[in-house]
């Protein structure tokens, strides 16, 4: 069972940028997919960034040209750089193991606490 810590999150002001980080407990090149999500309050959990071994990413479309996602093997961990970050980012950013169904993502392993994300002037 895959462990995964996120880091990074914090405040900032609209137009400003965060790199999130994830650091699992094993190697990330054996696990074929992995992902970001946020939960906003009042709102679904949702999918921002997927990445595969591939070497494939899939954005949303409210971040999609803003924030990218990148896989450091060396390190075992998961990035999301997010840039011109807009109140509506504002949330807490988990990552996760990824399992393929059909052409639609899902989460795979446990949630751990995530990281806060606050955008705000």
């Amino acid at each position: 069972q895959v462990q995964l810590v996120e880091s990074g999150g914090g405040l900032v002001q609209p137009g400003g940028s965060l790199r999130l980080s994830c650091v699992a407990s094993l190697d990330i090149d054996r696990i074929t997919y992995m992902g970001w999500y946020r939960q906003a309050p009042g709102k679904q959990r949702e999918l921002v960034a997927a990445s595969t071994q591939s070497g494939i990413t899939r954005y949303a479309d409210s971040v999609k040209g803003r924030f990218t996602i990148s896989r450091d093997i060396a390190n075992n961990t998961l990035y999301l750089q997010m840039s011109d970050l807009k109140p509506e980012d504002t949330a807490v950013y988990y990552c996760n193991e990824l399992r393929k169904i059909n052409s639609d993502y899902e989460p795979l392993g446990s949630w751990g606490q995530g990281t806060r994300v606050t955008v705000s002037s």
